[in-house]
């Protein structure tokens, strides 16, 4: 029997991506995409490359009996739905916004959300009801920096300088997200303070408790669409070798992060799940450069990677994507 999907919040670029990986899942069938401002319109009139593909259209009614519900709202919205929607005692619900990733609000109606970091959380992924599907620039940074913080060799700060696409400030139209303002333009913002890194200091002493050090970020908006190319160094007093075989080790076992030998660039990862991941060495500071398709690995391909695991499917199930390479 196939697991039954819903989908909360269905116009935005994690909603449209997560329906073009189930609707090829072998093990899913998508029961409903909810959306109170397109209710009654087909899907594929938001999700226009779907056009003849699919036949679903939006509703404005849940059913609580399906198998896995996601969560794709605004930042504030998931705890408010929830709140006002009840679910059958069976559905896990894995939400995409950062209502429930840090500790202090991972317990909702007496149910903990669990931080949906595979690399990290792997084995409670497994065994959980709900999941806190982590943040993109969270998952780009974590999986930089999380084996140097396993082996407690996280001794000063980690200075970090990442760029995302523009689909990382979601469909809403604003002063830097129209094309005029973006093209050939480049910005950041929110230098040193954005959103992701409560849940990436979370992460990090999970691994090395009693972390103290300053994690300074400074996220830019790029004039592309799609991708997060992240650049975290720190200092570090081993060998190239030495840090080759503790990233190595660490991702031994991970199914969609990989250790580059040689250096790396975004369109490898843009249109899949994966990570990649490349590390040099200058006298004593080391460079890692991590590389993410935001809307997959940072959104709707995470949350379908926790699904598998939590339905005890393959990890890389219905994710057997073809990257975007020219």
């Amino acid at each position: 029997m196939k697991i039954k999907a819903g989908i909360i919040g269905g116009t935005g670029f994690t909603a449209g991506e997560l329906i073009r990986i189930l609707m090829h899942h072998p093990d899913v069938s998508i029961d409903f995409v909810y959306s109170t401002s397109k209710a009654g319109a087909p899907v594929s009139d938001v999700h226009t490359d779907l056009t003849g593909d699919l036949d679903l259209v939006f509703t404005d009614k849940i059913n609580s009996e399906v198998s896995v519900v996601f969560l794709c709202l605004g930042h504030g919205n998931s705890k408010v739905f929830l709140e006002n929607h009840t679910f059958g005692e069976q559905t896990k619900i894995i939400d995409l916004s950062n209502d429930f990733r840090l500790e202090k609000h991972s317990i909702f109606k007496g149910e903990k959300f669990i931080y949906g970091l595979p690399e990290l959380n792997h084995e409670s992924i497994k065994s959980a009801k709900y999941i806190a599907n982590p943040g993109c620039f969270a998952t780009a940074i974590q999986l930089a920096i999380l084996p140097l913080a396993a082996g407690k060799l996280l001794k000063e700060d980690v200075h970090v300088n990442a760029v995302t696409g523009a689909t990382g400030a979601g469909t809403a139209l604003s002063a830097t997200t129209n094309f005029a303002w973006r093209d050939n333009n480049f910005s950041h913002y929110k230098a040193f303070n954005h959103q992701h890194l409560a849940e990436i200091n979370q992460s990090v002493n999970q691994l090395q408790a009693g972390f103290k050090e300053e994690i300074l970020f400074l996220p830019n908006r790029g004039n592309f669409s799609r991708g997060i190319f992240a650049n975290s160094y720190t200092r570090f007093d081993g060998s190239l070798s030495e840090a080759h075989d503790l990233y190595q080790n660490f991702y031994d076992q991970a199914v969609f992060t990989h250790l580059s030998k040689d250096e790396i660039h975004m369109k490898q990862v843009v249109n899949t799940n994966k990570c990649l991941i490349h590390i040099q060495l200058y006298k004593n500071k080391l460079l890692i450069t991590s590389i993410i398709d935001n809307l997959l690995k940072g959104a709707s391909g995470q949350a379908v990677q926790n699904m598998n695991l939590m339905f005890g499917l393959s990890e890389n199930r219905g994710l057997q994507l073809k990257a975007n390479y020219f």
